[in-house]
C-alpha cells in the first residue's frame, strides 16, 4: 500500500520489508558532540577569553546580545569544527552545542539565538585596529601575536635546554582582488605569501603578507618578537632558527650571530659550491655504481659568498648520487663540530624541517588558514589568526588529552572526523545538560581518555 506523501519525510529503499524513511524533525541533535572536549581543553588553557581581551568593543552596552567572547569563541570552535564560512553559523547559532560551549543557552531577546548568525560575526571579522562610527569592534594585532607567544610558553611546565624555532613561506592563492594580491611567479599563481614560526607542533607566529616580496622579508623582526618573551621567561634556554634556502639571506645570519640565536638554513647550489665537493660526489658515484644504491658522502667547508657575506661561515656539503645522477645539496649553520658532524646536522637537524610543511598543512587544509578572500588585508590577516588559534586548541588538545591514544600523531582534521563529529541527542533540564551520544561511535575509549585527561589537569590546576 503507498504511503501518504510528506514533503517533510523522505523515503528510502525498505529493509526487510519495512519502510525507511528520514526527515530532519530530531529536535535538539547535534552532529558535534564530541565539542565539548574543545570546550574543556579552552577551560584549561584560557584561549578564547584572552584572545577576546585582544579586541576593544566600543558598542553601546545597552543594545549588545553577544559579547566580543561569545562571538570569538563561536568563531574558532565553528573553525575547529571544520565550517569555515561565517554562512554556516546561520544555522549553526541554533544548535545545542554552540550553545553549550558559549556558556549561554538562551538569548536576552525573544528573536536572537543564544549565539550570533553571519552578518555580526562578519562585523566582528571586519572589525580594524581603530573603531570607528561604523566598525565598533576594533582588535589589536600586536596583542593578539604576542598570545600566540605567551600560549606557547605556557605550554612547558619547564624550560627546556634547547628550542629550533622553523621558519617557512607557503603561497595563498587568491581567486579575487584582494588588497596585497600579486602573481608568484614560482607557485604560479595569485597568491598572498604567509610567514609561519613554528617550534615543533606549536605555532608561534602567522604573518600574512603580499607576494610580491623575497620569501625572508620581515623575518628578522617576527623572530626578534618572538625571541624577547623566550629569553625574557627562558634566560637559560638555547635558540636554533631552521629554514629552508630562501631564509640563507646575510641580515638574517647577521642578526642571528649578533643576538647569539644558532641558525641552519639551506643553501642553493652554484658551480663553486658543486665544484667543492666535486671528489666526494666522485666517490659517490663509483659506491652507487658499485651496489646499485644511492650513495652519499658529506664534507665540511668554511665558506663565503664573493659579495653578499659579511664573514666565512660553516657550509656543509652533502654530495648524493642517485638514479644515476648528481643530488648535491647544501646547508649553511652556525652549529659546531661539537654540534654534530656534518651528516648529523644535515640528516638529523635539518632535515627533521620537513615536519613542519605538515603543520601548515593541517593550518590550510584542515583549519582554512587560506580562507583569505575579504577584500582588505587587515580583514584577511584577521582571518588567519582566527585560524591560527583554531590550531592553537585543537593542538592543545591534542598534547593535553591525546597522547596515550591512537591519535596522539592525527591530524587536525582526523581528530574532527574521528573525535568532534559525534552524533548527539541534547536534553536540558533544570539542573543538567544531557549528551546522549552515539553508542556506536568507534572512538568512545579515546573520548573517555581524553575526557579524563583533561579533568584531572582542571582538578591540579
Amino acid at each position: 500500500m503507498a504511503t501518504e506523501c510528506n514533503p517533510e519525510l523522505f523515503e528510502f529503499a525498505p529493509v526487510e520489508g519495512r519502510i525507511v524513511v528520514a526527515g530532519f524533525d530530531g529536535g535538539a541533535i547535534t552532529s558535534d558532540a564530541g565539542a565539548v572536549l574543545l570546550g574543556a581543553t579552552d577551560r584549561a588553557i584560557r584561549l578564547v577569553d584572552r584572545f577576546a581581551e585582544c579586541f576593544i568593543d566600543r558598542r553601546d552596552p545597552r543594545y549588545i546580545e553577544h559579547r566580543v567572547a561569545t562571538l570569538v569563541g563561536q568563531r574558532v570552535y565553528g573553525i575547529a569544527l571544520g565550517y569555515e564560512d561565517l554562512n554556516d553559523h546561520d544555522d549553526l547559532r541554533h544548535d545545542p552545542i554552540m550553545a553549550v560551549l558559549a556558556g549561554k543557552l538562551t538569548a536576552s531577546r525573544e528573536a536572537c539565538a543564544p549565539v550570533a548568525g553571519k552578518s555580526t560575526l562578519n562585523r566582528l571579522e571586519l572589525s580594524r585596529e581603530e573603531a570607528t562610527r561604523y566598525h565598533r569592534i576594533a582588535h589589536d594585532p600586536a596583542a593578539i601575536e604576542g598570545l600566540l607567544v605567551r600560549l606557547f610558553l605556557e605550554a612547558h611546565e619547564a624550560p627546556p635546554k634547547e628550542i629550533i624555532l622553523d621558519l617557512d613561506a607557503t603561497d595563498d592563492p587568491l581567486h579575487g582582488h584582494q588588497e596585497g594580491r600579486f602573481f608568484h611567479g614560482y607557485y604560479n599563481c595569485y597568491c598572498y605569501l604567509p610567514l609561519y614560526v613554528f617550534c615543533g607542533r606549536h605555532l608561534l607566529a602567522a604573518k600574512l603578507r603580499p607576494a610580491d616580496i623575497d620569501g625572508a622579508a620581515g623575518a628578522i623582526e617576527e623572530i626578534a618578537r618572538i625571541v624577547q618573551p623566550i629569553r625574557a621567561a627562558w634566560p637559560h634556554v638555547r635558540i636554533v632558527l631552521r629554514a629552508d634556502s630562501g631564509f640563507a639571506r646575510e641580515a638574517l645570519m647577521a642578526w642571528c650571530e649578533a643576538e647569539g640565536v644558532d641558525f641552519i638554513f639551506g643553501l642553493a647550489k652554484n658551480a663553486r659550491l658543486n665544484r667543492a665537493i666535486g671528489a666526494e660526489l666522485m666517490a659517490a658515484r663509483e659506491e652507487s655504481q658499485a651496489t646499485g644504491r644511492p650513495a652519499r658522502r658529506f664534507k665540511d667547508l668554511i665558506w663565503s659568498t664573493r659579495k653578499s657575506w659579511s664573514r666565512r661561515r660553516r657550509v656543509i656539503g652533502k654530495a648524493e648520487w642517485t638514479q644515476d645522477k648528481s643530488n648535491p645539496r647544501f646547508i649553511v649553520t652556525s652549529l659546531t663540530a661539537e654540534d654534530g658532524d656534518g651528516r648529523k646536522l644535515y640528516e638529523q637537524v635539518y632535515c627533521a624541517r620537513g615536519e613542519m610543511e605538515n603543520r601548515i598543512k593541517e593550518c590550510q587544509l584542515d583549519l582554512f588558514a587560506d580562507r583569505t578572500s575579504t577584500a582588505t588585508m587587515t580583514a584577511n590577516q584577521l582571518r588567519l589568526w582566527f585560524a591560527s588559534m583554531a590550531y592553537v586548541l585543537v593542538d592543545s588538545l591534542r598534547r593535553r588529552a591525546l597522547a596515550t591514544t591512537d591519535l596522539a600523531d592525527a591530524t587536525c582534521g582526523t581528530i574532527r572526523r574521528k573525535l568532534f563529529k559525534i552524533g548527539g541527542l541534547v536534553t536540558i533540564s533544570v539542573r543538567r545538560i544531557k549528551l546522549a551520544m552515539a553508542s556506536g561511535s568507534p572512538y568512545k575509549a579515546v573520548f573517555a581518555t581524553a575526557h579524563w585527561a583533561l579533568s584531572t589537569a582542571a582538578d591540579t590546576s
